[in-house]
C-alpha cells in the first residue's frame, strides 16, 4: 500500500511543477523542487482510512538553550563541561533525524507521518490566547494530562511518540522546538513551502497546561472561526491560509469522529484543498457519523463544516479563491501565517529564524 501511494505522489508532484513560495517578509531563499531519488507519499481516492485533521482530529532538560550532557554526534561522544548553545548547524541536525524517520517509518496512514507532525505543531501552539498570553507553543504542555486528554488532541499522543526517540538523541532540545520544528520539516519535506523557524521555547510543568476549547470545533461556522482564530490575533486572510493546512492528512472517526481525506494527495502539501473546495459541488454525507459534507464525483472526499463555511462567508471567499487560483500565493500567506502561530507567546531572545535545508 505504501509503495503505490508513493509512486502516486511522484506522478502528481511531476505533473503540478508548482512555483516555489518565496516570502517576501522573511526573506527566504526560493525553494527547489525535490529531486527524484527523494521519497514522497499519496493515497487515492479510495485509501484506507486510519490522522485526524490538522485541527481536530516531564519537564524539559532544557531552558533557552543551555544545557549539561552528553552531547553524540555520529559516532563520537563528548563530553559537554560548560552550558552547551546549540547552533543552526544542531538544529540542522534535528531535522535532518526527523526527516530520516519520515521515509523509513511510512507505515502511517498514506504512507507518512507528516501530517500528524504538522497537527502536533499546530494544536501545541493554537491554544495561545492574546488576553492572557497563555497557551501556545512555550510549555509543550501537552505532554501532560488534561491537556493532552482534550478532544481535539485526540490521535496526538502518535506523533509525540514518533517524537521521542529523536529527543533522547538531542536531549538538549526542548520538547515545545522538537514538535514545532517537526512541524516545519514534516511541511517542507512534504513539498510545502519554506517555512523559517526559530528556538526559545522552555517546557513547563503542568500546572502551565491549557482549559480545553481553544482549538477549533469542526462543526461550527465561520463566527467560531473568527472567535478562535481572532483570540491568537490572526486576521481573515490568515485564517483561511491557515485553514490550508487541510491538504494534509485525513480525519478519523476513533477520534474527530469524521472520516476521510480532504483531497487524493494527503502526505503532498499543494493549494488542492483550495481548488476543491471551490471546483466540486459538496453534498452532506449520509452516514450515521456527526455532519460533514462529501463530493458528489466520487464520494471519496470530505470536508467539514467549518471548511464550507470558508467559501459561505464573502470575506473568507475572495481569499479561498486567490489560494485556489495561485499557489505560489497560498505558500507565501502559508508560510507567513504559520511562522507567527508557531511563535505565539514565546519569549524570544533573538530575532533571528533557521531556514533549513531540505532532504534529498
Amino acid at each position: 500500500m505504501a509503495s503505490a501511494a508513493r509512486t502516486f505522489t511522484r506522478a502528481i508532484a511531476r505533473s503540478n511543477l508548482r512555483p516555489v513560495a518565496r516570502s517576501s517578509r522573511f526573506a527566504v531563499p526560493a525553494q527547489t523542487l525535490r529531486s527524484a531519488g527523494r521519497r514522497g507519499y499519496s493515497s487515492e481516492a479510495n485509501a484506507s482510512k486510519s490522522n485526524s485533521g490538522l485541527f481536530w482530529g516531564i519537564g524539559g532538560l532544557v531552558a533557552g538553550g543551555a544545557a549539561y550532557y552528553f552531547y553524540s554526534s555520529g559516532d563520537v561522544k563528548a563530553k559537554v563541561t560548560g552550558p552547551f548553545v546549540p547552533t543552526q548547524e544542531d538544529y540542522q541536525k534535528v531535522y535532518n533525524e526527523i526527516a530520516r524517520l519520515l521515509v523509513e517509518k511510512d507505515d502511517y496512514d498514506d504512507g507518512s507521518y507528516g501530517p500528524v507532525l504538522v497537527r502536533l505543531a499546530w494544536h501545541a501552539s493554537g491554544t495561545y490566547d492574546k488576553e492572557t498570553g497563555t497557551g501556545g507553543s512555550n510549555g509543550a504542555t501537552m505532554r501532560f494530562a488534561p491537556e493532552s486528554d482534550h478532544g481535539a488532541n485526540a490521535g496526538l499522543k502518535i506523533a509525540r511518540d514518533f517524537l521521542e526517540p529523536v529527543h533522547e538523541k538531542f536531549p538538549w532540545i526542548s520538547y515545545g522546538d522538537l514538535w514545532t520544528l517537526a512541524g516545519v520539516c514534516a511541511i517542507q519535506e512534504m513539498q510545502g513551502p519554506v517555512i523559517p523557524w526559530r528556538p526559545g521555547r522552555q517546557d513547563r510543568d503542568v500546572a502551565a497546561c491549557t482549559p480545553d476549547g481553544r482549538l477549533p470545533d469542526a462543526s461550527k461556522g465561520q463566527d467560531h472561526i473568527r472567535a478562535i482564530f481572532g483570540r491568537m490575533g490572526f486576521d481573515d486572510r490568515e485564517m483561511v491560509a491557515l485553514s490550508g493546512a487541510h491538504s494534509l492528512g485525513r480525519a478519523h472517526t476513533d477520534r474527530s469522529g469524521y472520516d476521510g481525506p480532504w483531497d487524493f494527495s494527503p502526505t503532498v502539501f499543494t493549494n488542492e484543498f483550495f481548488r476543491l473546495l471551490v471546483d466540486e459541488k459538496w453534498a452532506w454525507k449520509k452516514w450515521n457519523g456527526p455532519a460533514q459534507y462529501t463530493d458528489s464525483k466520487t464520494k471519496t472526499l470530505m470536508m467539514l463544516p467549518t471548511d464550507l463555511a470558508l467559501i459561505k462567508d464573502k470575506e473568507f471567499k475572495k481569499h479561498v479563491d486567490r489560494y485556489a487560483k495561485d499557489s505560489e500565493v497560498f505558500f507565501n500567506e502559508f508560510s507567513e501565517a504559520f511562522v507567527k502561530l508557531l511563535e505565539l507567546g514565546v519569549p524570544f531572545k533573538s530575532e533571528d529564524r533557521y531556514v533549513f535545508k531540505t532532504s534529498e
